[in-house]
């Protein structure tokens, strides 16, 4: 075991992510650095951490959480942004969305979107429970649909759904983005699978031509940080 991990943390870096349809996502970084990461990173709440057992015991594909590392990178996003309005494309159990939650103003708001009900309704007993669950509101249903019923802007959107429509939520992200705001899109990497001529399936084409999308769009600058299973980092220019 690294130093200064608990067994706790080791023990669940070790766990292998599987992709749905039974590819294996394979780590990008070392299972000791991203522990070493997370161990000292922002703390996972009591109510996360409960969430994410839970989501491990229960789900078919509890690997679509985003865990302890991701989730206090989208915290420090949200405070860097000084977000008061945040869009969740992808729900899943809830984790992300609590996260966003717990460090948001007393008036912020996260509009979360899912289209699982399974998923939902644990997000939902779990929401219940945060001190800052008031803070979420869950719309369910496509979450292309969702989009169109906006017209306010939000100061961070989090992407993180079916990977086929992809550039579909990116585009419609743009247009819904606050003048300082920031788009944060999950999975980008896909396991290294990005890096493969032809793309071997539907989603990791879609995901390699919104990589090739956003480096290319003069209206944005990006990063991707291999942070987990990789996020694209975009925020207007001009």
């Amino acid at each position: 075991m690294p130093t200064g991990l608990s067994g706790a943390v080791y023990a669940r870096t070790k766990s292998v992510f599987k992709l749905p349809k039974g590819i294996h996502m394979e780590r990008l970084v070392p299972v000791e650095i991203e522990a070493y990461a997370e161990a000292h990173s922002m703390p996972e709440s009591s109510v996360c951490r409960a969430l994410r057992e839970e989501t491990q015991r229960t789900m078919e594909h509890p690997q679509m959480l985003v865990g302890p590392l991701e989730g206090a990178f989208l915290k420090m996003m949200t405070q860097l942004v000084g977000a008061k309005r945040v869009l969740e494309i992808g729900m899943f159990t809830g984790y992300s969305a609590l996260c966003f939650a717990e460090v948001l103003p007393e008036d912020g708001t996260v509009i979360t979107c899912e289209i699982n009900e399974k998923s939902a309704a644990v997000a939902r007993r779990f929401v219940a429970q945060a001190s800052s669950g008031s803070k979420i509101s869950i719309r369910m249903g496509p979450a292309l649909d969702t989009m169109r019923t906006f017209s306010s802007p939000f100061d961070l959107i989090f992407i993180d759904a079916d990977k086929a429509n992809y550039l579909n939520y990116y585009r419609r992200a743009l247009d819904l983005l606050a003048p300082n705001g920031v788009i944060l899109i999950d999975n980008v990497l896909w396991s290294g699978e990005v890096l493969k001529q032809p793309p071997p399936d539907e989603s990791t084409a879609a995901i390699q031509e919104l990589n090739r999308t956003v480096a290319a769009d003069p209206r944005v600058s990006a990063v991707l940080v291999t942070i987990r299973d990789g996020i694209l980092v975009v925020r207007r220019v001009g």
